[in-house]
């Protein structure tokens, strides 16, 4: 198992998951305050809505080599089903956080790739939902396994294609506007060190090159397939950039090209609420988007699915309770939604999926 390289003494690890014991509701971004004396913790905007906290930690990255792991097999599966006609089966991909092999594994069980990590699914389509660094070993090399899978799909007639995560934001604002401060609604932050929080790695830092960036610039947010509505994260914050998919997806790339500090850190910020859908009036907020945008479900990653649970993040964890289990994909919001998330960086499973799942 690949164990994380380039790990700084900012990021904590532990031997066990039990031993997180943060609040499900806490999301990403950090104490990265510079306007305050000595140790003082950060006062949180009162106007930011009820378990939205952006200046802590969001989630627990856990060395996976320390923690019990169950064993992938090498072996390589058929390829994927092709048609005769018409487009192929659709795959979609949960945070990936920079574990190549457990991706090529797992690309790999579903046909998807050979034993030499090329295309093998023909005109099978693929969506990976964001978030391809930080917090494991190789984003850089996920960014160009994406990258290259793309061009093979194309060329057999499928396609690989990849959503805009907060992680893409956040490494892109690493890297663009490094320390600058911006006006986080809760004392002076800075994309550097909410990128160190929230599992940075200089590795990847140092590898990343101009066609990097530009390719997560030019990312899409949201996408509707074959009745599925794929989004990065479980949150209803695209409806601030646009009444249509094209309109957001023209709004956020627009954002990006203006290179403003403070308007990247807010679609960061936006981007990285969660649990929109997962408690009273989910099901609600993810018909919002529904009609809005079009579909008949949402698809999304961001939030590991041991926290959707109730596994993990409470101080109601026994000591026994053992690592979460994850088998598949997560189906609530009275059906309407599908988590993806497996939690790869806290010892859970890459998932990848064809749709759609069975009844």
């Amino acid at each position: 198992m690949t164990q994380g390289a380039g790990q700084g003494p900012e990021v904590e690890r532990t031997a066990t998951l039990r031993d997180f014991r943060v609040p499900a509701y806490v999301h990403e971004t950090g104490p990265y305050v510079h306007d305050l004396p000595g140790d003082t913790a950060p006062v949180v905007d009162e106007a930011y809505p009820e378990g939205y906290t952006p200046t802590q930690r969001d989630l627990p990255v856990i060395n996976r080599g320390d923690t019990l792991q169950v064993p992938v097999e090498p072996a390589v599966a058929a390829p994927a089903p092709v048609p005769a006609t018409g487009p192929g089966p659709l795959y979609v991909v949960g945070d990936v956080h920079g574990y190549l092999d457990e991706l090529m594994s797992a690309l790999r069980e579903k046909g998807l790739i050979d034993a030499a990590g090329q295309w093998c699914a023909g005109t099978a389509r693929l969506w990976f939902l964001g978030d391809f660094t930080d917090r494991g070993p190789d984003g850089i090399g996920v960014i160009d396994l994406v990258m290259r899978l793309s061009a093979e799909a194309a060329a057999a007639g499928g396609y690989c294609k990849a959503l805009m995560g907060n992680h893409e934001l956040l490494l892109l604002g690493a890297k663009r506007f490094g320390d600058t401060p911006v006006n986080s609604g809760a004392g002076t932050a800075t994309f550097q060190a909410a990128w160190l929080l929230n599992g940075g790695q200089k590795t990847d830092m140092d590898r990343l090159q101009d066609h990097h960036l530009q390719w997560m610039a030019r990312l899409d947010a949201v996408e509707e397939v074959d009745g599925h509505l794929l989004v990065h994260s479980d949150t209803t914050a695209y409806l601030d950039y646009g009444d249509s998919i094209e309109a957001v997806n023209d709004t956020v790339r627009e954002t990006l090209t203006r290179n403003d500090a403070d308007e990247v850190w807010d679609l960061f910020r936006k981007f990285t609420k969660r649990f929109s859908f997962r408690d009273e009036g989910g099901a609600d907020a993810v018909r919002s988007l529904l009609d809005m945008y079009g579909g008949s479900r949402v698809v999304h990653g961001h939030s590991p699915i041991p926290y959707l649970l109730g596994e993990v993040g409470s101080e109601d964890d026994t000591e026994d309770g053992g690592d979460p289990v994850v088998v598949g994909p997560h189906v609530y919001a009275e059906g309407l939604a599908i988590a993806m998330d497996g939690g790869v960086t806290m010892a859970g499973k890459l998932l990848v999926q064809q749709l759609p799942l069975d009844a």
